[in-house]
C-alpha cells in the first residue's frame, strides 16, 4: 500500500467509525493505532474516549484535534526524557521540544491546519450553530467531515519524515515563536 492509499485508509476508516458510535476522538485515534504499527497494545486507545466534544463535551480543544494529536504522539512522541542531570538535561529537553527538529513544530501542524480550513479549532465554536440540537443531521455531517480531515492529518504526520516536519517553521503559537 503507497503512502498515499494508507492515509486515505485512515481517513475512510475515521470516517466510518463515527458512524459506528465512536466519538471524534477515538474516530481519529482508533484509524490511526489500528492501521499504523505504533507498538502500543490496543487499549492505549481508551485515552481517547475523554476527549469527545472537547473534553468531555466542555467544548474546548476540538476532539479530532485531540485524537490526532494522541495517535501522531503514538508513534512520534518521546518515550522518556534525555539523558543527563539537572540543567544539562533540561537543556536537551527543551532542544528536544523548541529546536529543529522539534516536537512541537510537528504537533503544533495539526491545529493550525484546522483551523485555516475550519477558521478554529474549539468544539463549541466549530458547533455553534447546533448546539441547541445537538447532533442533528448536519451537526453529524459537519463532524465527521472534520474527523476526516483530522484524521489524514495525523496519517499524514505519522506516515512522513518526522525530523523534516519538525524543522517547519512555527505556525500560531501561544509563545509567538517564529524562525
Amino acid at each position: 500500500m503507497t503512502k498515499e492509499e494508507k492515509i486515505e485508509a485512515i481517513r475512510q476508516r475515521a470516517r466510518k467509525n463515527f458512524s459506528l458510535g465512536y466519538n471524534c476522538a477515538e474516530c481519529v485515534t482508533e484509524a490511526v493505532l489500528t492501521l499504523v504499527d505504533t507498538g502500543l497494545p490496543p487499549e492505549v486507545k481508551k485515552l481517547a474516549t475523554g476527549f469527545g466534544g472537547g473534553v468531555g463535551l466542555y467544548g474546548d480543544t476540538c476532539g479530532a484535534v485531540a485524537g490526532a494529536v494522541l495517535a501522531v504522539g503514538a508513534v512520534h512522541g518521546r518515550s522518556q526524557l534525555p539523558e543527563g542531570e539537572g540543567k544539562e538535561a533540561a537543556m536537551k529537553s527543551k532542544e528536544q521540544l523548541y529546536g529543529k527538529p522539534g516536537l512541537y513544530r510537528l504537533f503544533n501542524i495539526i491545529p493550525n491546519r484546522i483551523k485555516k480550513k475550519y477558521g478554529k479549532t474549539l468544539c463549541r465554536d466549530l458547533t455553534t450553530e447546533w448546539q441547541s440540537s445537538w447532533l442533528c443531521r448536519d451537526h453529524a455531517i459537519f463532524c465527521r467531515d472534520l474527523i476526516t480531515e483530522a484524521a489524514g492529518i495525523a496519517a499524514e504526520l505519522v506516515l512522513s519524515d518526522k525530523d523534516e516536519l519538525a524543522s517547519q517553521p512555527f505556525e500560531k503559537n501561544v509563545e509567538n515563536l517564529k524562525d
